[in-house]
């Protein structure tokens, strides 16, 4: 499957691709040929005399249509004429007009590819993310199940001891309580998982009820090595920052063509064709006709547009450099800020991981104690449900730490020029 907003990304490079072909035609003579019939009528009030002699390149228009006996007849006289012809014209780009015309389409061209690597990169990031959204609450609906199962566990035992006198209605009604509480839980997260899970689905360019793909968090893994760039590379890297800059360069050479605009313009045409009233006499003799002809031309007065035009495309131009610098500047605020999550959320995890650790033993030494009947089973199923509360934080701060793994992945430029290089091997 394709996801729309990469057809779409791809649909726009190739349309600024034909768009710097189409400029670059202008670098070449343009040639044209027409061909025109025309059928004529005479009115029969013309006088004959007047246009026995009416010819076109030697060929008579008009049949004869003098008596030498009498007077001129009042006839109606009709002719059928042909012309076909060869055009070249060739406008010379003395003055670079054309050059930096083609030159600013070829820069916006750059900045639809790079506007698609970016596209490409913020997909992948968010498949990742989803991919990893879906595993945290796949164990989180896990081990809400498991304290589930061990509250009701709990709460049957209890009831039985209130039955035989053992338990208080007290704790009966806490222990109620506190499974009706865990059990509000698991619908969002039910709902949560099935959303993702439609993402995902959405993400990669299929319908809600495609094929499953099921993601599990123990399958998951931070890369061994983050990808930290220094920061004059990351220019390089990020596809938003090589698209400003690629503006800048349509922007600049816009000013070219509008200073081009004011200069004088040059053009060369030729014809070469042919006419008669029979087409098989077009380029026989008195047939043929050529012409050439050379054009300069020099705006003097437009009005102020042409000057406007100018200061036009040099304040665009200021308002791209403007535009690129705060880009630069976004960029290093962003890779800052997820570096900055990413250690303060690692931190998090570790203290995370060691909580739950610790729950673990505590709840591996109780059913060892339940085994020998030095406990009995309440007292277990609450070091069981103790367990699974760090359980829940740990994997929800262990989804968080890969999240920043891909937040510092797409900020860092998504390493599109790898998958460069590799398709161009």
């Amino acid at each position: 499957k394709v996801n729309p907003t990469v057809a779409a990304a791809q649909a726009s490079l190739r349309q600024a691709q034909e768009l710097v072909y189409a400029q670059q035609g202008f670098f070449y003579p343009s040639v044209g040929t027409t061909f025109q019939a025309e059928r004529h009528k005479v009115s029969g009030n013309t006088n004959a005399s007047s246009t026995i002699g009416v010819q076109g390149n030697g060929v008579n228009l008009l049949p004869a249509l003098e008596d030498p006996y009498h007077e001129p007849h009042n006839l109606p006289s009709y002719y059928t004429f042909y012309t076909a012809e060869v055009t070249v014209g060739f406008v010379p780009d003395v003055l670079g007009g054309n050059r930096r015309q083609v030159e600013s389409l070829a820069a916006q061209k750059d900045a639809q590819r790079f506007a698609l690597e970016a596209t490409y990169i913020t997909l992948a990031s968010n498949v990742v993310a989803a991919a990893i959204q879906e595993a945290s609450v796949r164990a989180q609906i896990q081990a809400t199940r498991e304290i589930i199962a061990a509250d009701q566990k709990s709460l049957q035992i209890l009831r039985d001891q209130f039955k035989l006198g053992f338990a208080m209605r007290i704790d009966v009604a806490a222990q109620e309580a506190a499974l009706a509480q865990i059990e509000t839980t698991l619908p969002p997260l039910q709902k949560q998982l099935e959303q993702t899970r439609d993402l995902i689905r959405a993400l990669v360019g299929d319908l809600p009820n495609g094929p499953d793909e099921t993601f599990e968090l123990d399958a998951l893994q931070l890369p061994p090595e983050l990808p930290v760039a220094l920061p004059a590379k990351l220019i390089e890297q990020r596809p938003d920052v090589r698209a400003a800059e690629a503006q800048l360069h349509a922007a600049n050479a816009q000013v070219g063509v509008a200073v081009a605009a004011m200069l004088p313009q040059f053009s060369i045409t030729g014809e070469y064709g042919g006419n008669a009233t029979q087409i098989t006499q077009m380029f026989s003799a008195g047939g043929p006709f050529w012409s050439l002809y050379g054009n300069v031309s020099q705006p003097i007065f437009q009005g102020g547009t042409l000057l406007h035009q100018e200061r036009a495309a040099k304040q665009a131009l200021k308002q791209a450099a403007a535009e690129y610098q705060n880009t630069v500047i976004t960029a290093y605020q962003n890779v800052a800020d997820t570096l900055h999550v990413s250690l303060c959320d690692a931190e998090a995890l570790a203290a995370d991981v060691e909580a739950e650790a610790s729950a673990k033993v505590t709840y591996d030494l109780t059913r060892r104690q339940a085994e020998i009947g030095y406990v009995d089973t309440l007292t277990l199923l609450s070091a069981e449900t103790a367990y699974q509360k760090p359980l829940l934080t740990r994997v929800q701060a262990q989804a968080t730490r890969y999240g920043d793994t891909v937040s510092l992945f797409q900020a860092l430029g998504g390493g599109w020029w790898n998958r460069k290089e590799v398709a161009a091997k």
